[in-house]
């Protein structure tokens, strides 16, 4: 489980009292499909990381019945191999959506601004100049305008941007209540300065940001991710990074992780960090409570309101 063996989460000692034995995670990192088999012998129910629940693992855990994810995407869990065996995969919806946020906006702050090369070379003892991008009357684009969406959107508000949002299942209410102009896909790619990703990934989300998306941003817009690598072509990203097209790139996940090195890694306007938007303080014990609580009902034959499959 995500949780270490000598966390002090008042969760883990929930947990502690309801179950009669716990296997942690050895690893501290994602579990792949050959490590997670060994490890789920016997297990009733499960509280998953990013790691690879493949049809493989679900196939080999006779007992399991229960995947909870500490976390919202369940991308990494054969959702199919698991409804065959009628194991509930839970997650923890808003959990950690200002967490993200946050993080989104440091990402933007430092693309803009171009924070991470400025620190590194005055940290060098150079004294370099830098001319940034104001973000105030600029327009922030959102592609997915759920609980993490809607903190980025209030957030661009308090620095007064213009947000443009689009989500399938759009959230009338609020969208009226924060000045959000609601529009479709493609409006919100031609007129974001900054465009930012809050997608699920699913088969259809896969690599929806291509080379025709980038053709169609305005030269010099930002992107930022924190949601899933695979939603962008990283190789076209690359191409358009060094073309100048696209002024700057914020990256906190990848379609392999940890990645290999990849050729935007040298260029000076990206800022990449390791896939921890979400770990606060605040974001864990967050997920961490609302987990096992999933786990807990799901076990207990109790309902469970954050069933995803």
């Amino acid at each position: 489980m995500p949780l270490g063996e000598t966390s002090k989460s008042p969760s883990l000692q929930r947990l502690r009292d309801f179950a009669s034995e716990i296997v942690f995670n050895p690893e501290a990192r994602p579990l792949t499909e050959s490590e997670l088999i060994p490890l789920l012998s016997g297990c009733d129910g499960c509280i998953a990381g990013l790691d690879y629940f493949t049809a493989n693992v679900i196939e080999s855990a006779k007992n399991l019945k229960v995947i909870s994810r500490f976390g919202v995407g369940y991308d990494r869990i054969d959702a199919e191999a698991a409804r065959r065996k009628n194991i509930a995969v839970c997650n923890t919806p808003g959990a950690n959506a200002k967490a993200v946020a946050d993080h989104t906006f440091a990402l933007l702050l430092s693309a803009a601004r171009d924070v991470h090369t400025l620190d590194r070379k005055t940290k060098a003892g150079q004294w370099p100049k830098s001319s940034g991008i104001e973000l105030t009357n600029k327009n922030l684009g959102i592609l997915g305008l759920g609980s993490i969406g809607k903190e980025v959107a209030i957030r661009a508000r308090g620095f007064s941007m213009n947000v443009f949002a689009y989500d399938p299942v759009i959230d009338n209410d609020f969208v009226k209540t924060n000045n959000i102009i609601s529009t479709d896909f493609d409006t919100v790619i031609r007129e974001a300065d900054f465009l930012t990703l809050h997608m699920p990934l699913t088969p259809e989300t896969k690599y929806v940001i291509s080379s025709d998306v980038f053709k169609v941003m305005k030269k010099g817009a930002f992107l930022l991710n924190t949601a899933r690598g695979a939603l962008i072509d990283n190789a076209a990203a690359y191409e358009f990074l060094s073309s100048g097209h696209l002024g700057g790139f914020g990256l906190d996940v990848y379609e392999d992780e940890p990645p290999p090195r990849l050729p935007f890694f040298d260029l000076e306007n990206v800022v990449l960090t390791p896939h921890v938007s979400a770990n606060t303080e605040e974001a864990k014990e967050n997920m961490a409570r609302m987990s096992v609580q999933n786990l807990i009902e799901v076990l207990s034959g109790s309902q469970c309101r954050n069933i995803v499959n």
